[in-house]
């Protein structure tokens, strides 16, 4: 059975870091789109970057640019997301997701991801 299990939320001062761990199982990373979206109370659920696993070719929203970097480890199934000078406005549960993806163009979080993972909660805050 395919599930995604997120961790490293935290709470963490402004100009921070975290990295955030997506870990796969009942798959491998061969040939995915893995995607990590976060969602603060009262707002809706916002894409935030994906990586091909196939290629490593990567893909962020304009908020997180500069300041996010998504890697991943396909032998350990194992998606990252280095978060570093981090902003109030990061305050939310992020949750990663996967989709089937072959195709030779950039992911991006506007696929249909069919699996997620549970989420972690991610606070900034002095």
């Amino acid at each position: 059975q395919l599930q995604l299990v997120e961790s490293g939320g935290g709470l963490v001062q402004p100009g921070g870091s975290l990295r955030l761990s997506c870990a796969a199982s009942g798959f491998t990373l061969d040939y995915y789109a893995i995607a990590w979206f976060r969602q603060a109370p009262g707002k809706e659920r916002e894409g935030v970057s994906c990586i091909k696993t196939s290629s490593g070719s990567t893909n962020y929203a304009d908020s997180v640019k500069g300041r996010f970097t998504i890697s991943r480890d396909n032998t350990k199934s194992t998606v990252y997301l280095q978060m570093n000078s981090l902003k109030p406005e990061d305050t939310a549960v992020y949750y990663c997701a996967a989709s089937p993806f072959r195709r030779p163009s950039r992911c991006t979080t506007n696929l249909e991801y069919n699996y997620w993972g549970q989420g972690t909660q991610v606070t900034v805050s002095s």
